[in-house]
């Protein structure tokens, strides 16, 4: 599994790299805030959405921690999705939220 910390996240950002972020927390979590532009899919509902995704596009994958977000990688590589997991999750970002 493929892994980046939320400080090199920000760095792509910061720098206008072209970065696709999915949010599998819960809707509760994520009103709370999240990374702004990132795409809000709850882990439960990710295997019924995959088809909105597209194959071509690597993913970084987001949660609170790090551990629903390695799950939801596991999943998307399963069905032939390039995907990263963001390790730490929002309890490690320090950036703006939206």
């Amino acid at each position: 599994m493929i892994e980046i910390t939320p400080i090199e996240v920000q760095e792509r950002l910061n720098t206008n790299k072209t970065i696709h972020l999915i949010d599998v927390r819960e809707v509760d979590e994520v009103k709370e805030g999240k990374i702004p532009g990132a795409i809000h899919i709850p882990l439960g509902l990710l295997e019924f959405r995959m088809h909105e995704l597209d194959k071509s596009i690597e993913y970084t994958m987001v949660c609170r921690s790090g551990g629903r977000s390695g799950r939801a990688v596991q999943l998307l590589e399963g069905h032939g999705f390039k995907v990263v997991n963001m390790i730490g999750g929002m309890n490690d970002w320090e950036g703006p939220l939206e």
